[in-house]
């Protein structure tokens, strides 16, 4: 998650002062960084801003996957007012005082893990986590939250205020799994949890209860189930394609992977079982290492040619590797493979990490 990047600005002396203090906790959580101030607050560590906030948002909104704001929530909530489309789409959005008393949600609560981040960066910095969303003051877990964390799509948000609103009220609420879809039940939470052959088993089960979920490997269509027999708010969760990139020295070892792998899914907060596959390039199928640990990882692995790795344009790419390009003629595997492997709308979760000579890459598609 924010594999995009995390935009953290302040526009007086004593915020930048704070605003760093964020930077340490988020570098801490692993999240990667950056701060911006006016060019006379602007220290080691800060990026000179040369235009006003509002500027900076316009030009800057869609392409971060949060934004924490080290001012008034007002200059925060002005700024990105017009760029506001879906809380399925938006940015994180935090709002922090000056003096890093409290550090606000403000947008894109669950879905967007702005809530998350605000209890990081609370504790990082001796703050007070601002939690508004209803769910969390209840201490129950929305559809949304449920969603990022299971790392889902939505595919009838339209449903998500009924749902949430049966949840808050403490409904009696089932999650339905359908066919041979594979999640992580201890994730769920507090919730019942049943098993159906298909949507329409599913219906049936919702039918007994106030609410319901329903989680698919396979999209279902909305119309199809919506017929006379939703008598009860549901919303349809999609299982997305997580795909891990691999790249390796020759000298490589078996061990050495499965750690850098361990390691990356922990950062990136995803369970082995979420994984639907290892992706790397071609020239490694004679690599007795990799094969060996993505073995005992128990998933398939997948190798894609040099021609299929070059060809690839996407905004998520890390700038390539000139000693990379120079060995193999590309300038990148791990994201690369996982990306294309990925498929549809694919979006790097973990960019590139590199440990002990192995890097690895996290996408997820539809």
């Amino acid at each position: 998650m924010f594999a995009n990047g995390i935009v953290v600005v302040a526009i007086t002396r004593r915020g930048v002062e704070t605003a760093l203090k964020v930077k340490e906790a988020l570098d801490n959580a692993g999240f990667a960084c950056k701060v911006y101030a006016p060019k006379k607050y602007s220290k080691n560590g800060v990026v000179p801003l040369d235009k006003n906030f509002a500027e900076f948002i316009k030009e800057t909104y869609g392409s971060m996957d949060a934004l924490v704001g080290v001012m008034a929530t007002g200059i925060i909530i002005r700024a990105v007012a017009p760029y506001l489309e879906s809380k399925l789409t938006d940015p994180a959005v935090i709002g922090v005082d000056a003096t890093g008393k409290f550090v606000i949600s403000l947008l894109s609560g669950h879905y967007g893990g702005a809530n998350e981040l605000s209890k990081i960066i609370a504790q990082g910095i001796g703050g007070t986590a601002v939690i508004t969303t209803a769910s969390d003051v209840t201490g129950k877990q929305s559809v949304d939250e449920l969603a990022r964390t299971l790392h889902l799509t939505i595919q009838n948000p339209e449903s998500l205020v009924p749902v949430n609103s049966a949840i808050v009220n403490g409904d009696h609420l089932v999650v339905v799994l359908v066919g041979d879809v594979e999640i992580l039940t201890s994730q769920i939470g507090c919730y019942e949890i049943k098993k159906s052959k298909n949507g329409t088993d599913a219906l049936e089960i919702i039918s007994n209860y106030d609410a319901g979920v329903i989680i698919s490997s396979e999209p279902l269509s909305v119309e199809l189930l919506s017929i006379d027999k939703a008598v009860k708010p549901f919303t349809i969760l999609k299982t997305k394609r997580v795909v891990v990139g691999l790249g390796a020295r020759k000298d490589s070892s078996e061990d050495s992977m499965i750690k850098a792998v361990d390691a990356a899914l922990e950062q990136a907060h995803i369970p082995l079982a979420t994984v639907n596959r290892f992706a790397t390039v071609d020239i490694k199928r004679n690599s007795s290492a990799m094969l060996k640990a993505v073995e005992q990882l128990g998933k398939p692995l997948e190798f894609l040619s040099v021609d299929a790795l070059r060809s690839l344009n996407h905004k998520d790419l890390s700038p390539d590797s000139k000693l990379v390009q120079e060995k193999i003629g590309v300038g990148g595997v791990c994201e690369r493979a996982a990306l294309i492997v990925a498929g549809k709308n694919s979006r790097l979760i973990l960019k590139k990490t590199k440990l002990n000579g192995v890097t690895v890459a996290i996408a997820e598609g539809e």
